[in-house]
Parts: structure tokens; C-alpha cells; sequence
């Protein structure tokens, strides 16, 4: 005889760094949190997508394979070459919802509406480093409008995303839209006269407004400043008169968005294009006031700037104002949770001809941590109602109790362990968080009844009444059989 095989270790039961498991809980809340955005989408017209979880390479643009194999953000592979057809085209998980939206926006340019609105819900990968509160796969919640150049398009999106905050469950009050636009930056920075090879150090400085304010900025602009530590850190090098309408831009915001246009208007000088941006603002603000959506909800905000490289028009960034406590008991705003804007050239590169679009894209895990922490969402499940077994030899009846309580829309499920040990089968009702457990031995058959326990009610008296109390089993009723379905709603209610 052979001699054994050596044993094969067996494999470790973890979940994979940067990833994560959804259980029950978790994935009936992200749903029904999704599907109350969706129903917002569908009102303002948009029809959902489901594009493949997988896209070349090519078609995803941003990453690249590298020699061996792609791994700048993506998850990717190379597919097995086909005999006199070259090598096989590299494949990868699709790393956002709007690389899909353009491949498929090109693909059937012919058979899509223009515009086409379209919303999109689903997981995303990223092959990067993992961290506290940052995975490799996570969800996206996006909207967009391909094939549309109106600010009207801006403005519908932007006010849907007010709308989606609060059919979420997000409540007035604790959330506001900020909104600016990339043609304003672009006419401030033409008004400071910086080049193309200083444009990109300026957005950094100017990102640091809230951290520096405006004289740190100024110092960042020009010849630099000192850190906390001390440290010295290199200024821009540009002069006081280009820093001026740089720092004009950022200190902008006025009482109402009438103020912050006229100091816009100002911060832009002679540049057309600014002015073009501004006049975008106006003509978005209009719309949106015309909607309904005034300035206690959207405010156009000049501080805005984070993302700006990426888009070519009015951008957009929905935070949440409400207070929290972190995790040293500091209170904190809880911040932005959605974002988005006008980004043009979304289908160039397949077609070569320039696709205006614009798009929203709502952090799901981020809302839904929101609406925990305004206890709106995240409480304690209820499990389905338990038929215990009794006699094993009765399956059939106990399977019919359940079928009925299903048929009359009820939670329900037989217990199909061993039925020997009762005890064991109210354990596995109670780790189900089931309400309400249903008992029928043959005793109870022969007279036509069934024994129904309020688990709930049995619970809390368990926790608070007397020995007596308890003894009395004042949460289990005793009902004819014909009545299950109405003891069961009865408690349920």
C-alpha cells in the first residue's frame, strides 16, 4: 500500500484584510435605507442600472496593468490567450459606479435616451491599503445625467440629493448642501496669473483653509510659514497681488448667496470664464429656490474645493451638521457623507466626441452610521416567529402552522434541530430574537389548540416580576387552533 498522504492543513475560518462580513441586521437596514433613496431617484425620473461587477482594464482607464499584473487600485487578472489571438485582455473589479456608466453610455449610444438618467447601487473594489473604517469593498449610491450641458442638469441633481438625505431619514435641519464651481477656481486663478505648473500647489494651500485660515493661507501662498512644530514649510512663491484674488475667493462667503455672488463676481475680476461660473451659480441657486430647496438646505459655498481637479463645472458636497461623540467622548460634526458635480469627457475617450455629464455619489456605509447615530436606524431586529416541534412524527402539521402564519404575511419557520431537548429549542428562539414561539404537543393536537408564547412579554417578566408572577406564565395563552394567526398579530401589534 501507498504510504499516506501527508494531511493538508485546513484552512483558516477569516475574513480576507479589508474585508468584511454583513450579517442579517446590517444588510436589512442598508437595504431599506437604499430603497427609500431609490424611490426618490424613480420620482425624479432616473431608471436603475446594474452593470457588471467586472470591466477590461482598458474600459476602466484610470489604472493600468503594470509588467506582471495590474496594481494600482484594482483588483485584476490577465485571461488565458487565445491560441493565435495574442494575450489575453486583463480584466478587474470595477473600483466606482461611473467607469461602468461611461462603457455603457458609449456601447448603446443608439439605443439610450439622451440625456439618460440613470441611478446605480452596488458594491465597489479597491485593491489599497486597509485601515480603521477603510475596506477593500464597499458600497456606492450614484446618480447621473450623461448627454446634458443645462445647468438645469446640475441643479436637478444637486437638489435630488437634498431630497435622497431626507428620504434616508435625515431630517431638515441637520444637513446642508454646499455648492461652488470649477470655472470660478479656474477664473480666480487666471485673475492671480498662476501657471499651469502652480496650479496644482495652490489647490493644496487653498485646501488648507479651514485647518490655517486665511492669513496661514496667505503665508502658504507667498513665502511660507511655520507649523505647529515649528518646522518652516515652503510657500508657493507667489507674489502678494496674485495671492489677493485667491484669498478674495476664499473669504467670499457672504450672508446669503446674493452677497457670496457679488464677492465672487469681484474675486474673478476680467476672467470670462469665471464669470461664466458665477453666472452658472446664479442661474442653479434660481432653479433650485424655484424648486422649494432655499438656502437653509443648499448654499452656495466657495470653501468647497476638495475633488475640484476631477470636475469641469458646478460641484457639490452634502454634509451632515449634526453633533457626535467620537471615540475619546469629544463631540464633532458628523460631516460629509455625499458628494458630486459636472464632469465633461466621460464617454471621450471612446467615442472621441465630449459627453457633458454630472453625477451624485452618497457614501452608503457613512449615511448609514448617520442614521445610527440619530437612532433612526440600527435597532434591535426581530427574529421570525418559532413553530417548536413537539413530535417529530408531526412535521407536517407544524410545517402547516408555519405556511399559514407565512400566508397571512407573518414571519415564520419550523425548528428542524433535535426536537428531543425543548429547552434547547426556546435557546434557538431567543438567539433568533424570535417574538413569538408556537407550541403544540399531542395533548394539546387532540383538543384542537395550540400553546402561543410572547417571548418578549416572557423576557421582561422574567427580568422584573416575582417568582409568582413568573410561575404564572401570564406571556403564554392557550387558543384554538383555528385562532393562530390572529394570537400571533395580536401580540406582534
Amino acid at each position: 500500500m501507498a504510504k499516506d498522504q501527508k494531511k493538508q492543513p485546513r484552512p483558516k475560518a477569516e475574513t480576507p484584510k479589508g474585508f468584511r462580513d454583513y450579517f442579517g441586521a446590517d444588510v436589512t437596514e442598508r437595504k431599506e435605507m437604499l430603497d427609500r433613496i431609490a424611490e426618490v431617484y424613480h420620482r425624479h425620473g432616473f431608471d436603475p442600472l446594474e452593470t457588471s461587477a467586472v470591466e477590461t482594464v482598458e474600459a476602466l482607464g484610470k489604472f493600468l496593468p503594470d509588467v506582471d499584473r495590474p496594481n494600482a487600485g484594482v483588483f485584476a487578472w490577465q485571461e488565458e490567450a487565445v491560441p493565435g489571438g495574442g494575450s489575453g485582455d486583463w480584466l478587474a473589479l470595477r473600483y466606482d459606479l461611473t467607469a461602468p456608466l461611461a462603457r455603457v453610455a458609449a456601447q448603446f449610444r443608439n439605443d439610450l435616451p439622451s440625456p439618460y438618467r440613470r441611478y446605480a447601487m452596488g458594491p465597489v473594489w479597491r485593491n489599497e491599503k486597509p485601515g480603521p473604517g477603510r475596506f477593500r469593498q464597499f458600497y456606492q449610491c450614484d446618480a447621473d445625467t450623461v448627454g446634458s450641458a443645462s445647468v438645469a442638469a446640475d441643479a436637478e441633481i444637486c437638489g435630488m440629493l437634498a431630497d435622497a438625505l431626507e428620504g434616508a431619514g435625515i431630517e431638515r435641519g441637520d444637513y446642508i448642501v454646499r455648492l461652488n464651481n470649477r470655472k470660478v477656481l479656474n477664473g480666480v486663478m487666471e485673475a492671480a496669473e498662476v501657471g499651469a505648473d502652480q496650479a496644482e500647489d495652490v489647490l493644496r494651500q487653498i485646501d488648507k483653509f479651514d485647518k490655517v485660515g486665511e492669513a496661514g493661507v496667505r503665508q502658504l501662498l507667498t513665502t511660507g510659514r511655520k507649523d505647529e512644530s515649528g518646522a518652516e514649510i515652503e510657500g508657493v512663491g507667489l507674489s502678494d497681488a496674485q495671492a489677493a484674488p485667491v484669498l478674495a475667493f476664499l473669504t467670499s462667503k457672504g450672508a446669503d448667496n446674493a452677497a457670496t455672488l457679488e464677492n465672487l463676481r469681484k474675486a474673478v475680476g476680467a476672467s470670462a470664464i469665471g464669470a461664466e461660473g458665477v453666472d452658472e451659480l446664479a442661474q442653479i441657486a434660481d432653479m433650485l429656490a424655484a424648486m422649494g430647496k432655499g438656502e437653509d438646505r443648499i448654499v452656495i459655498d466657495p470653501s468647497i474645493v476638495r475633488g475640484l481637479g476631477y470636475y469641469t463645472g458646478p460641484v457639490f458636497e452634502a454634509e451632515l451638521t449634526f453633533e457626535i461623540l467620537d471615540e475619546k467622548g469629544r463631540k464633532r460634526q458628523f460631516g460629509s457623507v455625499a458628494g458630486g458635480g459636472r464632469y465633461d469627457g466621460l464617454v471621450e475617450r471612446f467615442t472621441g466626441q465630449k459627453v457633458p455629464a454630472t453625477g451624485l455619489s452618497i457614501g452608503v456605509d457613512r449615511l448609514l452610521a448617520a442614521l445610527r447615530a440619530k437612532g433612526l436606524a440600527g435597532s434591535e431586529a426581530v427574529g421570525p416567529v418559532v413553530v417548536t416541534v413537539m413530535d417529530r412524527d408531526r412535521m407536517g402539521d407544524y410545517q402547516a402552522m408555519a405556511a399559514e402564519l407565512r400566508n397571512a404575511g407573518i414571519r415564520a419557520e419550523v425548528y428542524l434541530g433535535n426536537p428531543k431537548n425543548f429547552g434547547n429549542q426556546l435557546k434557538y428562539a431567543d438567539k433568533r430574537l424570535s417574538p413569538v414561539a408556537i407550541i403544540q404537543g399531542g395533548d394539546e393536537a387532540a383538543r384542537g389548540v395550540v400553546q402561543v408564547k410572547d417571548l418578549i412579554l416572557g423576557a421582561k417578566i422574567a427580568a422584573e416580576a416575582s417568582h409568582e408572577e413568573w410561575k404564572a406564565q401570564p406571556a403564554q395563552t392557550e387558543v384554538p387552533r383555528a385562532d393562530l394567526v390572529a394570537e400571533v398579530r395580536r401580540i406582534l401589534g
